[in-house]
C-alpha cells in the first residue's frame, strides 16, 4: 500500500471564487482522487486537466462558462494535488501511473465522446490517454503543452527548472504560479495555491513531476509517448491549439503539432494574447468563449 497524507479540508475553506461540490474517487493503489463535476450531467462531456504544480482552481474561470454553455465539465485533481491524495514517497510517482489513475476516473465515470482540454502535465497525461484510448474521445484543445519523447533536445531552462524543484528547501507553489502568469495575484488567490500543500512533506508529487518528463530516448516512458504519437499523427478529429503568446516553457510546440497531427488542418487555432505559461489564470473565461465558439461551429 502506497504511503499517503491527506490534505486537512480545513485549508480549502473559503478559497476565493472556489464553491463547486467536491466528488471523489477510487483511483487505485488506494488512492482517492478529488474531481468536480459541474453543469448538466446529460450534457457533452468536457474534460480539463492541470499540470505542475496547480490543480482545479486553475479552472476556476473555465468551468462556469462551460458549465452555463450546457457542458457537463469534469476537473480532476491530479493524485498529489489539490484536494486528491498525496503519497509522500517521490518513488511512488511516475509518469505510468499517473495516466493509469487519471484513465481510470475517466473509466469509472464513464465518460465518452470526450473534449480534452490539457496544459502542461495535463497535455503529457490526456494526450497519452487520448491516443490510447481514442474511442471515447471527440476532440482536442491543447494549449501550453506538448508529449515529449526524450527524442527532441530540452532547453536548458528546464534542467534548471528540474534542479530548482529538487533542491529549493521550500518549494512555494503559489509563487511559481505567480512566476509563470501575466495577470497579478491577489493574496487570496496564492494562498488558494498553496492550500494544498501545508508544509513540504505534501509536495513530493509536485517536486517529481518535473523528472518524470522523459529527456532521453531510454526513458521508461519515451517508447510508450512514441506509440501515442503513431496514433496521433494519424489523428484525424478535430485537433485545436490554444496557446498563449508569453510563455518561454511551451514557445512554438503548437507548430509541431500542426505540422504532424491531421486533425490540425483547418482548425481554428488561437493564440491567447497577453497570457503566461498558466493562461487559464491570465484568460480563463476568454479560453472558454473561445471553446464554446469552436465547438459549436464543429457541430
Amino acid at each position: 500500500m502506497i504511503e499517503k497524507l491527506v490534505t486537512p479540508l480545513e485549508a480549502f475553506e473559503n478559497l476565493e471564487d472556489y464553491s463547486f461540490e467536491a466528488h471523489y474517487i477510487n483511483v487505485g493503489d488506494g488512492l482517492n482522487m478529488h474531481y468536480l463535476d459541474e453543469g448538466d450531467k446529460e450534457g457533452q462531456v468536457i474534460l480539463l486537466l492541470h499540470g505542475e504544480p496547480s490543480w482545479s482552481y486553475l479552472y476556476r474561470k473555465m468551468i462556469p462558462v462551460l458549465s452555463n454553455a450546457g457542458y457537463r465539465v469534469i476537473t480532476p485533481d491530479l493524485i498529489g494535488f489539490g484536494k486528491s491524495d498525496k503519497p509522500i514517497h517521490q518513488s511512488d510517482y511516475t509518469y505510468q501511473r499517473h495516466v493509469n489513475w487519471t484513465f481510470s476516473l475517466v473509466e469509472q465515470l464513464g465518460l465518452k465522446e470526450i473534449i480534452l482540454f490539457c496544459q502542461d502535465w495535463g497535455g503529457l497525461i490526456g494526450l497519452r490517454i487520448a491516443a490510447e484510448q481514442s474511442e471515447r474521445f471527440k476532440y482536442i484543445f491543447a494549449a501550453n503543452t506538448f508529449l515529449p519523447t526524450g527524442l527532441q533536445p530540452m532547453p536548458k531552462a528546464f534542467f534548471q527548472w528540474q534542479e530548482f524543484v529538487q533542491n529549493v528547501p521550500e518549494f512555494i507553489t503559489g509563487k511559481t504560479l505567480q512566476m509563470a502568469t501575466t495577470t497579478e495575484l491577489s493574496e487570496e488567490v496564492v494562498r488558494a495555491y498553496n492550500a494544498p500543500f501545508p508544509d513540504e512533506r505534501y509536495k513530493a508529487g509536485a517536486r517529481k513531476f518535473p523528472l518524470l518528463v522523459p529527456t532521453s530516448p531510454d526513458d521508461p516512458a519515451s517508447p510508450a509517448n512514441l506509440k501515442a504519437w503513431e496514433v496521433l499523427t494519424k489523428w484525424d478529429k478535430p485537433f485545436i491549439t490554444l496557446f498563449s503568446d508569453k510563455d518561454p516553457i511551451t514557445a512554438g510546440a503548437d507548430k509541431i503539432f500542426h505540422s504532424l497531427i491531421l486533425g490540425t488542418k483547418g482548425q481554428e487555432h488561437k493564440t491567447i494574447a497577453n497570457a503566461g505559461h498558466f493562461l487559464q489564470e491570465d484568460k480563463g473565461e476568454e479560453i472558454a468563449q473561445h471553446m464554446i465558439t469552436i465547438i459549436a461551429a464543429l457541430g
